[in-house]
């Protein structure tokens, strides 16, 4: 597949995987759309250095958008994305903020 740096996007911080994350010890990752969970699984251990328990992954498809301007509605869409929750052993934690 890809190296590894391609295989994880980005982390998605909301308020929602923010509880997640606190709660359920699950974290959640915008990831390439042809990786797999195994491929992800090791690029999350790789990464921060931690055992991860299981991924789950989704599709989320994309959306057309339109707001008002000026000069009239401007449409446009988001792109379609894949993203993976996945979820830490029992003791493990990543910190995305470092020492902010």
């Amino acid at each position: 597949m890809a190296a590894k740096k391609t295989i994880l996007i980005k982390p998605l911080i909301t308020e929602k995987t923010e509880k997640m994350s606190e709660k359920l010890n699950k974290y959640c990752f915008m990831v390439h759309k042809k990786a797999n969970k195994i491929e992800i699984k090791k690029a999350v251990e790789a990464m921060f250095n931690v055992a991860v328990e299981s991924v789950n992954t989704t599709i989320i498809p994309a959306k057309t958008k339109s707001r008002n301007t000026k000069s009239g509605i401007v449409r446009g869409r988001k792109p379609s994305f894949k993203k993976a929750y996945v979820t830490l052993a029992e003791g493990e934690e990543i910190d995305f903020y470092g020492e902010i």
